[in-house]
């Protein structure tokens, strides 16, 4: 793939999720919990998920006319570039829901079915992560890099939870068989961000089930030119049925570990 393209493509994608981003932060209502105008805060958050991806896809439409798309508010068109964006425009809507900083914009290119370019903003947290494949990891103009090796027993992992209370209970029983093992756990709320963190050294290693593309396109790549090992069950990649993302040391333990927990199915 011409590396111009590539440029192009992560180009196109930052200033989509800079946009979207400022559009979330300054539109969400300081009284968002106990809005009065709206039949509930879910219906605000709802609606500035959609202005959101309208916003980005607006932009794509703009200056990527032929490029495919797919798009958590329902957007799905398959383009005649080779080019297909994967877009979350909100990424951590309980935590929005909430207040909560860490929530994101995540805004993926795709070429030949491989992502290519990847960026997620997160405006609370006043930083931005990109990534294009073969070109590193980086947030604004510094370059990551995901954690040296430590044993599973110093590894700090995150996890996500589904919204079904069936997967929830036995999500619980998985990480009920993790915690002793490892270092601590934390529940960051955003799929998007956790894997970010991951290539920021902040986590040592990350699992989910039941992500969308979604939430996982841009994050993934970002992780994985971070110097993270990404995937899924073991020889498969990352899915809906398991997303995994760690260090080099930590990936094929924790992986036997969710493998014999069960981790993939509910």
């Amino acid at each position: 793939m011409p590396e111009d393209l590539k440029a192009e493509l992560l180009d196109v994608a930052l200033e989509a999720a800079r946009r979207a981003g400022a559009l979330l932060r300054d539109g969400r209502p300081a009284d968002l919990a106990v809005a009065a105008t709206k039949s509930s805060p879910i219906d605000v958050v709802t609606e500035m998920d959609i202005a959101a991806e309208k916003l980005i896809t607006g932009i794509l439409a703009e200056r990527r006319p032929a490029d495919g798309l797919l798009g958590e508010e329902g957007a799905d068109s398959p383009g005649t570039s080779g080019v297909r964006w994967v877009v979350d425009p909100l990424d951590g809507t309980v935590n929005y829901l909430y207040g909560l900083p860490s929530w994101g914009v995540s805004i993926a290119a795709e070429y030949g079915g491989e992502t290519v370019a990847g960026v997620v903003a997160a405006p609370m947290r006043g930083e931005t992560y990109h990534a294009v494949l073969g070109g590193g990891a980086w947030s604004g103009t510094a370059r990551l890099a995901c954690r040296p090796d430590a044993p599973l027993d110093r590894a700090l992992i995150a996890t996500g939870f589904g919204y079904l209370q069936a997967r929830r209970a036995h999500q619980a029983g998985v990480a009920a068989r993790i915690i002793p093992v490892v270092r601590d756990i934390r529940r960051g709320g955003s799929a998007a961000l956790d894997l970010c963190d991951v290539a920021a050294g902040r986590l040592d290693g990350y699992w989910e089930r039941g992500l969308n593309p979604w939430d996982l396109a841009a994050g993934e790549l970002i992780a994985r030119e971070a110097g993270a090992l990404t995937g899924g069950r073991p020889s498969e990649p990352a899915s809906g049925e398991l997303a995994l993302a760690a260090t080099p040391a930590v990936f094929a333990p924790l992986q036997q570990l969710l493998e014999e927990a069960g981790a993939w199915h509910d």
